[in-house]
């Protein structure tokens, strides 16, 4: 969950506030992450899969979301797979949605979680304008990054992911990062804490363990081997 710039707001005292993290892409993705847990089911017949929100299910979505909830602000946050593949108008669409159906006196906030690489001028304006925060994954300095978090072709993305976040910050996005701890980064803290503080001058980190097994694409959770390695 991204953290909101925001302080969380006092509850009415039979409010209801709840939060959900939107996958609209599905597991579609234009990374392949050796660690994501989330990459492989969108080869699961009849499930998750491949795909795009469609405009019914986003307005459906989007009404009965703000409807179910007493408090003040109401917080979206998008994730994929990589939910900038939908391109920024499903996110035009979207926050007129909220607004169609935002009663007066509360509050929608949106958070969006990507890889960065294809954030573009286009993006940053949107972003800015509509006051979402981001947040952005990478998991430390070029040769840490590049082990695991890998385009489809298999080419490293550090440079496409810092640039991302470069343009983010330039166009003043509120942008955090977010750190996958796995079991190359896990030795060298200083060489990543020193990183994203000291060259990306991130002011907002993240720290998200990687416990899957290396055989959590095709075996249940259920099955998992007690004494296996995480990736």
């Amino acid at each position: 969950m991204l953290q909101s710039p925001l302080p969380l707001p006092q509850l009415p005292e039979n409010g209801r506030r709840f939060h959900v993290m939107a996958k609209p892409v599905g597991a579609a993705c234009n990374l392949d992450c050796a660690y994501c847990y989330y990459l492989s089911k969108e080869q699961l017949g009849g499930g998750i899969g491949k795909g795009r929100m469609n405009d019914e299910v986003l307005e459906a979505y989007i009404r009965d979301y703000i409807a179910g909830q007493d408090a003040p602000t109401v917080e979206f946050t998008w994730q994929g797979g990589e939910p900038t593949l939908l391109g920024i108008d499903f996110f035009r669409k979207a926050v007129e949605i909220q607004k169609q159906y935002c009663p007066k006196g509360k509050q929608v906030l949106n958070d969006l979680q990507t890889n960065g690489t294809l954030i573009d001028e286009d993006w940053c304006r949107f972003l800015k304008q509509e006051q979402f925060w981001v947040g952005l994954s990478i998991d430390g300095p070029r040769d840490l990054h590049d082990a695991y978090r890998l385009a489809k072709n298999g080419k490293p993305t550090f440079d496409g992911v810092v640039r991302g976040y470069r343009l983010l910050r330039s166009h003043g996005v509120n942008v955090n990062t977010l750190c996958v701890v796995n079991r190359l980064n896990a030795f060298r803290p200083l060489d990543v804490y020193r990183f994203l503080v000291r060259e990306l001058r991130s002011d907002r980190i993240q720290f998200l363990p990687c416990v899957e097994p290396r055989s959590f694409k095709g075996t249940a959770p259920q099955f998992w081997p007690a004494d296996e390695q995480p990736v």
